[in-house]
């Protein structure tokens, strides 16, 4: 079966669900878990003149705080369940790409995901995102709705 699985995660209710429900699969089955939180780079805007650096600094500094809390609810919600479990944060625009390479870095034989996240500035995944994984991913993928 599984031994280990990738959970990715963007802090949205669904996402949650699905990482309680993947911490819980897991058990069953007697695997492992990563969770994996993408965080956004700030781009190049035609804007930038306009955006402050003090801003673009704040900003990330907050998207990866946030982050860092959701893959601390990961740790918390395995360890309780007794699932061995480490995370990681990567920084990119192009999600779909560092959940496939987690999964390949990590020697995940599974990723669960949500069917969507949240859209807008505060997304650190998007529906979108998960279409992605399942069209370019070698590793099975387990889409929770």
């Amino acid at each position: 079966m599984f031994t280990h699985i990738l959970l990715p995660t963007d802090g949205s209710n669904l996402s949650k669900t699905t990482v309680q429900k993947g911490i819980q699969f897991a058990k069953t089955v007697k695997a492992k878990v990563t969770g994996l939180c993408v965080v956004p780079k700030w781009g190049y805007s035609i804007y930038e003149s306009e955006v402050p650096g003090k801003f673009k600094d704040e900003a990330a500094v907050e998207l990866k705080a946030k982050a860092e809390g959701h893959l601390s609810a990961i740790s918390k919600a395995a360890k309780e369940a007794g699932v061995s479990c480490e995370v990681m944060l990567e920084t990119t625009d192009q999600p779909y790409e560092a959940i496939i390479n987690a999964a390949d870095q990590k020697g995940c034989d599974l990723i669960m995901m949500a069917s969507h996240g949240r859209r807008g500035v505060g997304a650190l995944l998007i529906g979108s995102e998960t279409q992605k994984v399942l069209t370019h991913s070698k590793v099975p993928v387990l889409v929770y709705r």
